[in-house]
């Protein structure tokens, strides 16, 4: 079982580099799959899905079941891979950004932009619609 736990920071770690490599591709409306971009690149849930499909673990490109489909962390236990999940009020989060470090995480934020890092741990906007976190499991 020790071996197992060690295992998922690496598989984290794969996440968050498969995720990093994509920065600066475009943002496309229900664009990404397992394999990669669709459509010439990404929405939230869609670089999410793929980031952590090369990480071993099968995800929904809904960011609402994403959002069930892991064990929660704590904001103070966020490791790079996890995914942070903001909006949408008392309903299912809106957006998706895959964790990389420092408060830091890589996200395709929205129509007409391109896949970024951002600092959210430092930014009001983001952290005034924090929703929580997950660590997919793999399969």
């Amino acid at each position: 079982m020790a071996s197992r736990g060690r295992a998922l920071p690496v598989r984290g770690q794969i996440a968050a580099t498969t995720a990093l490599r994509q920065v600066g591709r475009p943002y496309v409306w229900g664009g990404g799959s397992s394999a990669g971009p669709t459509g010439g690149g990404f929405d939230c849930s869609g670089l999410a899905l793929h980031a952590w499909a090369k990480a071993g673990a099968r995800l929904t490109h809904y960011t609402g079941t994403q959002f069930r489909q892991g064990r929660r962390v704590p904001f103070s236990q966020l490791r790079p891979g996890d995914l942070v999940f903001f909006g949408g009020g008392t309903g299912d989060p809106t957006h998706v950004g895959v964790y990389v470090k420092d408060g830091v995480m890589v996200h395709a934020p929205k129509t007409g932009d391109v896949v970024r890092t951002i600092d959210f741990a430092a930014s009001p906007y983001y952290l005034s619609r924090y929703r929580g976190a997950v660590r997919p499991t793999p399969r």
